[in-house]
Order: structure tokens, then C-alpha cells, then sequence
């Protein structure tokens, strides 16, 4: 099965990567993943060939892949297996283009920055989907510590009404900090994390 995404996330996940993005004819998501269970894809993995050599991949560009099959977990139904086809550059997408990609939930999964791993097992939390990409106005970024280090936080206000404080693995985060600890008309993409402690977290994957 071959299809070209645009990336809208190449974030950090057990010290590999975690890919994202949408097919550029359907606008469905894809996470590209190394194994059935959902597992990162290392250094390797995430390079792409184009006339000028061997890159990792990067936010926007337009990426042809080749998967196996696709392999849903509970919270992940997103996942595809990728074969061992190389990965090749299609171009890259316009900024102005982003909104045709956007998602619009009513909320990101309800409130709060998790859900119980029990509630998707058990479906009275249905997870259709577990990732979104979507448009605020401002963001808030912070590094608190607790437990002996410092977190990546991203604070905004979804939907003119509900307030999240959530995780961020997007590896451009330190940058972004240092240039401006509060960003306007930013685009998102926020993932719903494999279990971890009996939940899902909600994290932001990519800031765009």
C-alpha cells in the first residue's frame, strides 16, 4: 500500500521518533510505525531520498511511503505498519495550505490532559481518531519542574472555552522557547500517547 502524507509531526518517543501526518489526496491520518504494537521508528527509519541525497524528515514536506498493513491499537486506530521501501520526497507543502488539513473537534477527547486506559478498553470512550491538527490563536510555553526535572508544557485555550495544559514532544520545543515563551496563530498537532500508568496522555506532537 503506498501513499504520500504530509508531515505534520516528528516528535520524540523512548529516545526514537514518532511520525505523523496526512495523506495528501484523502486528508486521513497516518502514524507510520515499526512494528504492530505501535513501536517508534528509529534514525533510519524516518529518512527520505530526494534528488540531493538522505534526510530525516521533516514538518510539511510531502512524503510517498509504502506500509505493510495497517495495525490498530487501542487509542492508536492511526497506525500503519511501514515495509522496507524507502521513503521518497514529493515536495514540500505551502504554509497558506495548512488549513485544508485541519481538523475540528468539538473537544480534544474531553477535558483534561488524559483519559483512563480503562475507558477505551472497556469503549465507553470511543477514540475514533488520535490525532488532530488544529489552529490557536496563542499558546503558552513553559519548562516547570517537579520530580527531579524539567517538563515540556504547551498551555492554550481550545475552542474559545476549555483551557489544556499538555505535554509536548515536538524536538524543535527548546528553540522555540528561547525564542518567545508566548506564540501566536500557531498550528498543532496533538496525539493521543500510547498507555502509560493505566492512561492515554495527550501531548503535543508538533508546533507549526
Amino acid at each position: 500500500m503506498k501513499e504520500t502524507i504530509v508531515i505534520f509531526a516528528n516528535s520524540f518517543k523512548h529516545r526514537k521518533h514518532c511520525v505523523a501526518g496526512k495523506s495528501l489526496g484523502t486528508k486521513k491520518w497516518f502514524r507510520p510505525v515499526s512494528d504492530v504494537n505501535g513501536g517508534a521508528l528509529n534514525d533510519q527509519q524516518i529518512k527520505y531520498f530526494n534528488p540531493m541525497g538522505q534526510f530525516s524528515v521533516k514538518h510539511l514536506q510531502k512524503i510517498e511511503m509504502e506500509f505493510s498493513k495497517k495495525v490498530p491499537i487501542p487509542g492508536q486506530p492511526e497506525n500503519f505498519l511501514i515495509s522496507n521501501k524507502p521513503w521518497q520526497q514529493r515536495y514540500r507543502l505551502d504554509y497558506r495550505e495548512i488549513p485544508v488539513f485541519l481538523d475540528h473537534p468539538e473537544t480534544l477527547w474531553g477535558e483534561g490532559d488524559s483519559i483512563d486506559s480503562e475507558s477505551i478498553i472497556n469503549q465507553s470512550i470511543s477514540i475514533q481518531q488520535s490525532l488532530y491538527l488544529i489552529k490557536i490563536n496563542q499558546i503558552k510555553l513553559s519548562l516547570p519542574f517537579y520530580l527531579g526535572q524539567h517538563h515540556r508544557k504547551v498551555s492554550f485555550v481550545y475552542n474559545d472555552k476549555i483551557n489544556y495544559t499538555l505535554s509536548c514532544t515536538d524536538n524543535n520545543f527548546q528553540n522555540l522557547i528561547k525564542d518567545n515563551k508566548i506564540q501566536t496563530n500557531k498550528y498543532l498537532c496533538i496525539s493521543l500517547g500510547e498507555e502509560y500508568n493505566k492512561k492515554h496522555y495527550k501531548l503535543v506532537a508538533a508546533i507549526i
